[in-house]
């Protein structure tokens, strides 16, 4: 395999992984957060 494509693979790669990472850490801190809100200050989940 030519060098060039396995770096673009690597790169490729990475970015998916740290994107999947991104979207499984912040799509639950989201909610947590809208649910402190909804406990601390009575502001609706929608907001």
């Amino acid at each position: 395999m030519s060098p060039l494509i396995l770096i673009i693979t690597i790169v490729g790669g990475g970015v998916g992984l740290l994107s999947t990472l991104f979207l499984t850490v912040s799509f639950p801190a989201a909610v947590i957060w809208k649910i402190y809100r909804r406990i601390r200050y009575s502001i609706p989940l929608t907001k």
